[in-house]
């Protein structure tokens, strides 16, 4: 058994704070006797503001990691921590010295630039309606409009990979496999959508399920959890990704990050060849 010891970190960020959170948690998750107990400051864009994290900051002290581009706020914050004996780290500096050096140029100090409503944001937000208007196999009369259509059975984390690619701008459907049920016909003819065929055992596909079950209170005396049947759902699977030629990942052992990864490599080969056809 693993004892774990808790420590206290304090992400402070005058945007939204998500870069923080990713960094923080990728690194944290490696240190398996440890965990963090987070508090999280985002938007920090006055004095005031940064007076009551410092504050907390003196009362819970611990690892101090920040985002922030005002120079005087980073000061502050730096010398506070210096005091009371909390490792401090500006995440973004190193990043801004490596470009700085390359680019000659300095900086500039904009707080939440990269949350500027540009054309990426309105794609991103445009995709996350699409997605979320094409879940669970709804609306299958718009499937051309998808950039990315995602197969499997239940339990395959098809809505979460979906709403991740979202996310990062691509308008994603997803279509549950379920036994008995045909796929919407539309599917064997779609020109654009780049369609892909999620997989995970059978071991995992019924423990997620019997969890779901668990949550709901609903009796599990179920094919939907029975290990023969379940096995039969992801074997038939199996075929038609095989007989339709579309790409197939396990996420047996993949986060939902590593499924999107995988699936955007395949998208812009998908586009590629798109291209090489008009």
């Amino acid at each position: 058994m693993v004892t774990r010891s808790y420590f206290h970190l304090h992400l402070i960020s005058d945007a939204t704070g998500e870069t923080l959170i990713a960094v923080s948690r990728a690194v944290a998750a490696q240190y398996q006797g440890a965990a963090s107990i987070e508090h999280v400051y985002p938007l920090i864009r006055t004095r005031s503001q940064l007076d009551k994290a410092i504050a907390e900051i003196e009362t819970a002290p611990g690892i101090v990691l920040y985002t922030l581009v005002d120079k005087e706020f980073s000061e502050a914050l730096e010398r506070t921590c210096r005091e009371i004996g909390s490792p401090c780290l500006s995440v973004l500096q190193p990043i801004f010295d490596v470009f700085e050096s390359y680019l000659g140029t300095a900086s500039l100090s904009r707080p939440g630039a990269q949350h500027i409503l540009n054309a990426d944001y309105f794609k991103r937000i445009d995709a996350l309606n699409f997605t979320m208007m094409h879940d669970d196999g709804q609306l299958p009369e718009n499937l051309e409009q998808a950039d990315v259509i995602l197969l499997g059975v239940s339990r395959t984390s098809k809505t979460p990979t979906s709403i991740y690619l979202a996310n990062r701008g691509i308008k994603t459907a997803n279509i549950p496999l379920v036994p008995n049920v045909p796929l919407p016909s539309i599917i064997l003819n779609l020109q654009n959508p780049l369609i892909v065929g999620l997989l995970a055992s059978p071991e995992r596909i019924v423990q997620i399920r019997q969890n779901r079950l668990l949550a709901l209170n609903v009796d599990q005396e179920t094919p939907y959890v029975d290990r023969s049947s379940v096995a039969e759902e992801i074997a038939h699977s199996k075929r038609l990704f095989a007989e339709k030629g579309w790409p197939v990942i396990d996420v047996t052992r993949r986060s939902i990050e590593e499924t999107a990864a995988a699936i955007i490599d395949y998208y812009k080969a998908h586009k590629a060849k798109l291209s090489t056809q008009i």
